[in-house]
């Protein structure tokens, strides 16, 4: 079956799916996203996605495409006519179409929408929970309004490349004092030598993630103890335990970083619990 996208109010062949050359989108990366998992015909944590567009937007001063009401019927009917079940959802909005200039359009200048779905193979999923996943450290070179989920992902996908380059999965920023901040497309994570779940404060510097908030709930729920702090690259490879979490992977394990085992170089059980708890603790919406 051909895939399905919604483009601007139409649903139409993905092959088809286009925007128009002057869309703010392509010229600036003037717009937002976010991406949700589906898994066994439930959206998890459709709510926590919604409230971060709206902030996305709100801090970009770009107004919604339509009610929310209406895009959770959009994107239900997107994963219908895709017939996903375990997949994900990839959701964009921009600032619309207007003559290129770099002030803002018109105020009545519609904003854009993009959505499309997919389905993804959980198998090559579960391999990676099981084998674990390698990493790199670079030096983070991106904007400093990481906190807003911005289409403006150059950086990151140049650092992914060098991660693949290297025989690595995923390419974990770092500040100018050697303190971590993010994964490329991830909140990173470490068990430290007193057994307690560390990550870094996410008021400035990394993004909040929505795996990232829900995890704090499946930590709680099983007397996890979690300290938000800063945390250097020295201490992460001296840690217990490493791994990244994302909307669509969970959490994978890192058993090593720049090419240097973390602790026995093999997956470790706390991400393995939070990913077992997760699914039953997170919020589940029916397509």
């Amino acid at each position: 079956m051909p895939r399905i996208a919604y483009v601007n109010g139409r649903y139409v062949p993905h092959a088809q799916a286009m925007v128009h050359v002057e869309d703010r989108g392509y010229q600036f990366a003037d717009g937002v996203y976010e991406v949700c998992e589906v898994r066994h015909g439930l959206i998890v944590d459709l709510s926590r996605h919604l409230d971060r567009l709206n902030r996305s937007l709100t801090e970009l001063r770009i107004t919604w495409p339509m009610s929310r009401a209406a895009l959770i019927l959009v994107l239900r009917e997107t994963l219908r006519r895709n017939r996903v079940k375990n997949g994900l959802f990839y959701l964009q909005v921009t600032r619309g179409v207007a003559r290129r200039d770099h002030v803002f359009p018109a105020a009545d200048t519609p904003a854009s929408i993009v959505v499309t779905a997919k389905s993804t193979d959980r198998t090559v999923i579960a391999r990676k929970n099981a084998q674990g996943i390698k990493a790199i450290t670079l030096k983070d070179n991106r904007w400093d309004r990481v906190d807003i989920k911005s289409v403006g992902l150059l950086p990151n996908a140049l650092a992914r490349q060098q991660a693949k380059e290297a025989g690595a999965q995923e390419a974990i920023f770092v500040d100018e004092n050697g303190i971590v901040k993010e994964g490329a497309a991830t909140n990173v994570w470490m068990v430290d030598a007193q057994g307690t779940l560390v990550t870094r404060p996410a008021e400035h510097g990394i993004l909040r993630g929505i795996t990232r908030t829900t995890l704090m709930d499946v930590a709680a729920r099983l007397d996890i103890r979690i300290a938000e702090r800063f945390f250097s690259v020295e201490e992460m490879m001296a840690a217990r335990e490493v791994f990244i979490t994302a909307a669509t992977s969970i959490c994978f394990p890192v058993i090593s970083v720049d090419g240097k085992p973390i602790a026995n170089g093999h997956p470790g059980s706390v991400s393995q619990k939070i990913r077992e708890a997760f699914f039953d603790i997170a919020e589940k919406t029916a397509i």
